[in-house]
């Protein structure tokens, strides 16, 4: 998904963890809602309140998935699903683009 049509961004972009992590959100002609962003290497763990599909356009990163305590690497063309109401850890290598997909 290099290319989103039909679709309105919010200007002011969501800006998380000390500037290392910034989003913005965006809404597709249907209703979906979904951001796109840039997290800078770091490592921290994100919260979910919707399920989520984070899908990696460039970059690298580790993730540690609900109800696992191993390490998982992810990179471009990948991508991972997190559960509502969980949260995960992300150990950023590379700066990861991403698009990340709720509901």
């Amino acid at each position: 998904m290099s290319n989103i049509e039909n679709a309105s961004i919010d200007p002011i972009a969501n800006v998380y963890f000390g500037g290392k992590c910034v989003s913005h959100s965006i809404t597709l002609a249907d209703g979906t809602r979904i951001s796109a962003g840039v997290i800078f290497p770091m490592q921290e763990t994100f919260g979910t309140a919707a399920p989520e599909r984070m899908q990696l356009l460039q970059g690298r990163c580790r993730a540690r998935l609900p109800g696992t305590n191993d390490w998982q690497t992810f990179g471009a063309g990948e991508s991972f699903e997190v559960a509502g109401d969980s949260s995960f850890d992300i150990d950023v290598i590379e700066e990861l683009h991403y698009i990340c997909h709720y509901g």
